[in-house]
């Protein structure tokens, strides 16, 4: 049982490796490269935790020469419009000025509930509102609404906006983040001196948050 157990753990640090080097591309989005690559490393990560008979070396060789595999084709696709074809395939107008393609959807093989549903998916129940609908390589739809039905922008209206950016992470479950408080410029007395004012130790901070507004927001724990 222990050696079982050994044997799981160590593929399944391996698995973890393997896919953190084939990048982040592979979590988000799945092409048909992507996919088939996902199935071998799941058949062969199973092989040597079900059978203990079977070396740990016949599991770990395949799994990493995929891994490495995977790596070097996705570099040589950078390079390589016809390589990322090949590998990837291309996306494909589905509808262009409101209008089904069909013969794109026969193409792809993607029927018209699959299209109605991620259009829905989309907040568009009408394909007259679409200037373009693309399937991408991962299978998924993106959509360009018609200029008149898109969401108005401040642009649009004519009104300024300032700049927003992302708020800084300052504690964390309790945990003061110093590298953060560093990037904006602000030390750990400031910060606690600002909790105390609402009664507060960082100890009992869910979450804080500084806007570029110079707005702290403070989510205490419950």
């Amino acid at each position: 049982m222990l050696l079982s157990i050994y044997r799981t753990v160590l593929i399944y640090f391996i698995v973890l490796l393997v896919v953190r080097l084939m990048g982040k591309r592979e979590i988000g989005q799945l092409s048909p490269f992507d996919f088939v690559v996902a199935i071998i490393i799941a058949e062969l990560a199973a092989i040597p935790m079900e059978s203990t008979s079977i070396p740990l070396w016949r599991g770990i060789i395949p799994l990493v020469t995929l891994g490495i595999l995977e790596v070097v084709l996705s570099f040589l696709a950078l390079h390589s419009p016809f390589l990322r074809r090949l590998l990837d395939g291309e996306p494909q107008v589905v509808i262009r000025n409101g209008r089904i393609i069909k013969d794109e959807l026969r193409r792809a093989r993607y029927n018209l509930n699959d299209l109605l549903a991620q259009l829905r998916e989309k907040g568009i129940v009408n394909v007259g509102d679409v200037e373009f609908g693309v399937l991408e390589t991962s299978g998924k739809l993106s959509v360009i609404p018609k200029s008149q039905k898109r969401p108005v922008t401040p642009e649009d209206l004519g009104l300024p906006t300032s700049y927003e950016g992302l708020p800084a992470v300052l504690v964390m479950d309790g945990q003061v983040l110093k590298d953060n408080l560093r990037l904006v410029g602000l030390d750990e007395a400031w910060l606690r001196e600002h909790l105390a004012a609402a009664g507060l130790e960082p100890e009992r901070v869910f979450l804080a948050t500084l806007g570029t507004d110079g707005r702290l927001f403070i989510n205490e724990e419950e």
